[in-house]
């Protein structure tokens, strides 16, 4: 089992293979690179693949929002 950043894995393999392998659409990658999200991307030693966001808790909210989840959710 082998974690790796989201950018270095989709510059190693791709874009597309790493949606495919994750069951997610390359426009959904590419999002997520553009927005900088701390994606952390598992290979498994039976070459599957997930991935796990690092995000802060509490979440942080601007003051203009009022609802956690826009942020949160």
């Amino acid at each position: 089992m082998k974690k790796t950043p989201l950018p270095e894995l989709v510059e190693r393999i791709g874009q597309s293979a790493v949606a495919k392998g994750l069951g997610v659409s390359a426009p959904a990658i590419s999002k997520a690179l553009k927005a900088a999200r701390e994606i952390l991307v598992i290979e498994h030693e039976d070459g599957k693949f997930t991935a796990e966001e690092i995000r802060p808790f509490p979440c942080q909210m601007p003051a203009q929002k009022t609802a956690a989840w826009h942020l949160c959710s």
